[in-house]
C-alpha cells in the first residue's frame, strides 16, 4: 500500500467517525465521543506505559470511590480502572519481553511481598467466602504490579522518582485547597474537619495518613542541593500546606506518626544501629504485654475527648473511657482477636473481616458507632487484621515487609555514595515509618489512595537500592 492510499484511508475513516458521531450527538447519544479517547489511551498503553502510570499516579487523590459496600464492591474512578489496564499490558509486556530481571526478584522485599501474596493466595482458596477474599486479593495484585513492579521499571530513570511524587502530590495539593476552602466555611471546626476532604477521602484518618506520608519526603525535597533553587522553593511552599493541612486534619495517630517519623530521623542522626531501634521497639512491646492491665488501668482514668485545642485533642489519644473512637477500635480489635483464636494458622480469608467479626463482639465492648451491618467494617489495623483474616503467616508476612523495607531504606542511606541517593531513601523511608506507625490505628492499603504512594514508597527504596547505591556523586543539577 502506497503513502497516498495509507492517507486516503485515515481520511476516509475520519470522515465516517464524525459523521456518525455527528449523528449519534443529534440523537442524543454521545457515547461515540468516547472511541478517540479510548484509541489514544490504548496507543499510550502499548508504547507509553510509564506516562499511563504516572497520569495513574496524579488522579489517584482526585478519584472518587463508587460501588455497594453491602456486597463488598466498590471501585474508585478513575484510577483503578487505568491501574488494571496497566496490569494487563505490564504483564503482556513482561510475557512478550522475557521476564523480570533476577535481581528484582531475589530482592528482600520483593521476595517479602510475594510470600505475602502467595499466604493471601491460599488463605482465599480456604477462605470463608472466597470471592470477597479473591476479589481482595485481585485487587491488591492491580496495586502491586503496576505501581511497584512497573516502579522499578519507571524508576531506572532517576529523574522519574521526583516526577512520581510530584505527580501524586500536586494533585494532592489541589485536594488541600477544595478541603480547607470547605472546612473554613465551618469554622475549621473539629468536628467538620472529619469529612470536609468528602468525596475524594472517606474521613479525615484517610486523608491524615496520605498527609503524614507525604511530609516527610516532601522536606527531603526542600532540602535536597543538587536540584534547582526554584524546584527547592516549591517543594518548601507544598511542605509548609502539607504541614497546615495535617494540623486541621485532626488526625491525631497522623500526628503521632509524624512525631515517630521525627524521632527515628534523630536516632539514626545519631548513627545508632538498626538492630539497637529493633531491640528497643521489641523491648517496648514486652513491658506492654506485661504491663498491659496497669497500663489499661491508668488510660481508663484520662476523661479528655476529642477538641479542637491541640493539646486536648493529642491527650485524647488515650482515653479509653469515653471516647467512641478509641473505644470503637478497641472493639473491632478484640474481636478480630477472638476470630484469630478460632482460626490461628489460615485465618477466615482476606477481605472477610467486615462480613464475620459482628459474631465475635461483645455487647459491654460495643460503642454508639458499633455496626453489625459491614458498611464500617474494617479491624482498624494493618497488623491485626491480617491476623484475623489469613493467621499467624498472614501476619508475619506483613511484618517481613515492614522489616525488610525499613532496613534496605536505611541500609541505602548509609551506604550509598550519592547524597541525592542517601536524601530520597531516607525521606521515603520516614515516610514509609508514618504510615508502619498509622497502620497499627488504622488500615487503608486495600484503598488507591494510600496503596499507589505506600508500594511507589516501596518501589523507590528498591530502586535506589538496585540501581544507585553504589552511584558516585552528581554534581550537575537535574532537570
Amino acid at each position: 500500500m502506497t503513502d497516498k492510499q495509507k492517507i486516503s484511508i485515515v481520511y476516509l475513516v475520519t470522515a465516517i467517525f464524525v459523521l456518525l458521531n455527528t449523528y449519534l450527538v443529534y440523537k442524543e447519544i454521545y457515547y461515540g465521543i468516547i472511541v478517540p479517547i479510548a484509541c489514544i489511551m490504548l496507543i499510550m498503553y502499548i508504547f507509553s506505559l510509564e506516562k499511563i502510570l504516572l497520569l495513574a499516579v496524579f488522579v489517584t487523590p482526585l478519584a472518587v470511590d463508587i460501588g455497594n459496600y453491602d456486597m463488598g464492591v466498590s471501585i474508585s474512578i478513575p484510577s483503578e480502572p487505568l491501574l488494571i489496564g496497566i496490569l494487563f499490558f505490564f504483564i503482556l509486556k513482561i510475557l512478550l519481553e522475557g521476564g523480570i530481571e533476577g535481581r528484582i526478584i531475589r530482592h528482600p522485599v520483593t521476595l517479602a511481598i510475594l510470600f505475602n501474596l502467595s499466604w493471601m493466595l491460599i488463605t482465599s482458596i480456604t477462605s470463608d467466602i472466597p470471592i470477597v477474599s479473591f476479589k481482595y486479593l485481585l485487587s491488591r495484585l492491580w496495586f502491586i504490579i503496576p505501581i511497584y513492579f512497573g516502579g522499578l521499571m519507571l524508576f531506572r530513570v532517576k529523574t522519574n522518582i521526583r516526577l512520581f511524587v510530584w505527580a501524586y502530590a500536586s494533585a494532592l495539593i489541589l485536594v488541600v485547597f477544595y478541603t480547607t476552602y470547605i472546612h473554613m466555611g465551618y469554622g475549621f471546626s473539629e468536628k467538620a474537619g472529619h469529612w470536609v476532604m468528602s468525596p475524594f477521602y472517606n474521613d479525615h484518618t484517610a486523608y491524615g495518613v496520605i498527609l503524614a506520608l507525604f511530609v516527610p519526603v516532601m522536606f527531603g525535597m526542600a532540602v535536597d542541593k543538587t536540584v534547582s533553587y526554584q524546584q527547592r522553593i516549591f517543594a518548601v511552599i507544598a511542605l509548609l500546606i502539607l504541614l497546615i493541612a495535617l494540623y486541621l486534619s485532626y488526625s491525631r495517630a497522623a500526628w503521632v506518626s509524624v512525631g515517630f517519623a521525627i524521632g527515628v530521623l534523630v536516632l539514626v542522626k545519631l548513627r545508632i544501629k538498626f538492630k539497637w531501634i529493633a531491640l528497643s521497639i521489641a523491648g517496648l512491646l514486652i513491658i506492654f504485654f506485661t504491663f498491659q492491665f496497669e497500663i489499661l488501668d491508668k488510660l481508663e482514668k484520662n476523661k479528655q475527648d476529642a477538641s479542637a485545642n491541640f493539646i486536648e485533642h493529642l491527650q485524647s489519644i488515650s482515653n479509653i473511657s469515653s471516647d467512641a473512637s478509641n473505644l470503637e477500635r478497641i472493639n473491632r480489635w478484640q474481636a478480630a482477636l477472638r476470630m484469630f483464636v478460632e482460626k490461628p494458622l489460615v485465618g477466615w480469608g482476606p477481605g472477610t473481616y467486615q462480613f464475620e467479626y459482628a459474631p465475635f463482639q461483645r455487647s459491654k465492648e460495643k460503642t454508639i458507632i458499633s455496626t453489625n451491618l459491614g458498611d464500617q467494617g474494617n479491624s482498624h489495623s494493618e497488623y491485626i487484621g491480617p491476623l484475623a483474616e489469613s493467621g499467624i503467616p498472614g501476619l508475619l508476612s506483613v511484618l517481613f515487609i515492614l522489616v525488610t523495607v525499613i532496613y534496605t531504606g536505611l541500609k541505602v542511606y548509609r551506604k550509598a555514595k550519592s547524597n541525592q541517593t542517601r536524601l530520597l531513601a531516607l525521606s521515603a523511608t520516614l515516610g514509609l515509618i508514618t504510615y508502619f506507625v498509622h497502620g497499627t490505628l488504622n488500615n487503608f492499603l486495600n484503598t488507591d489512595k494510600a496503596s499507589v504512594p505506600f508500594w511507589g514508597f516501596v518501589a523507590i527504596i528498591v530502586a535506589l537500592d538496585l540501581y544507585y547505591s553504589s552511584e558516585e556523586e552528581i554534581h550537575q543539577q537535574i532537570p
